[in-house]
C-alpha cells in the first residue's frame, strides 16, 4: 500500500495527469481510505512541489501541472469521502480574485497549495462580486476568506469586504487574508485584514496558522 501512495506522490510531483485517476482507483481497491490517499499520497507530493517552487527549482508551469495531477486524483476520492459523510477537517477556505480583476494565476497556485495540505477549498474564480464572497463565507461557515488582486483600483473592494463581513457578524469566526501584486502588509493592516501573504508558499503557512486560531 505504501508503494501506491509513493507512486501517487511521485505522480503529483512529475505532473502525470493521465496516470492519477487510475492510481486513485487502484489505491481505493487496495483498501486505502480517501484520507490515506489525500494526506499520505497527494499532500506529500504537493509538499515537495511547494519546496521546489520555493527554491526556484520549479516554476509556474510545473506547479500548475502538478496541481492538475492532484485534482485528477481528488476527482476520484472526494466524492467517496463526501458519500461516507466524512470530510477533510483542516479548515474551510473561500478564495477568489476581487471584482474588476481577471488575473488568477497566483490565486490558482494558492488554491492548489491549500488543497494539498487538506483544506476544503471553495474557488470563486476571478472578477467576483463582493456580495458573492460574503454569501459564500456565510453559506460554508468558512474559516478563511482569501482574496487577491494585481490591480490598484480593485483594492477598494478588499477594504469593502472587511466592512461587509463585520456587518453580517462574520468577521472573527472567518479570518481574512489578502495577496497579489497590488497588496502589501501595510495595506492589509490598514484595511483590517488578518493576514497578508507575500507569495503562495507563505499564504499556505498563514492559512494553516489562521485555522489553528
Amino acid at each position: 500500500m505504501a508503494d501506491i501512495l509513493e507512486e501517487m506522490a511521485e505522480g503529483v510531483l512529475k505532473g502525470k495527469i493521465k496516470d492519477m485517476k487510475g492510481l486513485a482507483e487502484k489505491a481505493l481497491d487496495s483498501g486505502l481510505t480517501p484520507n490515506d490517499i489525500i494526506f499520505d499520497g497527494l499532500s506529500k507530493g504537493m509538499e515537495v512541489v511547494g519546496e521546489k517552487y520555493e527554491s526556484k527549482e520549479y516554476y509556474l508551469p510545473q506547479v500548475l501541472l502538478s496541481a492538475q495531477a492532484m485534482y485528477a486524483a481528488l476527482d476520484v476520492v472526494l466524492p467517496i469521502l463526501k458519500s461516507q459523510g466524512g470530510g477533510i477537517d483542516k479548515g474551510t477556505i473561500v478564495i477568489g480574485v476581487v471584482e474588476g480583476d481577471v488575473h488568477d494565476i497566483g490565486k490558482n497556485i494558492v488554491k492548489a497549495m491549500v488543497t494539498g495540505v487538506g483544506m476544503t477549498v471553495h474557488d470563486m474564480g476571478r472578477d467576483v462580486p463582493l456580495k458573492d464572497f460574503v454569501d459564500k463565507v456565510e453559506a460554508e461557515k468558512a474559516n478563511i476568506l482569501a482574496t487577491s488582486t494585481l490591480m490598484t483600483p480593485t483594492l477598494a473592494g478588499m477594504k469593502a469586504l472587511e466592512s461587509m463581513l463585520k456587518e453580517k457578524g462574520l468577521k472573527g469566526p472567518c479570518k481574512t487574508m489578502v495577496g497579489g501584486g497590488a497588496t502589501s502588509k501595510e495595506f492589509a493592516d490598514q484595511i483590517g485584514a488578518d493576514a497578508w501573504g507575500y507569495d503562495a508558499i507563505e499564504a499556505v503557512h498563514i492559512a494553516q496558522e489562521l485555522v489553528k486560531k
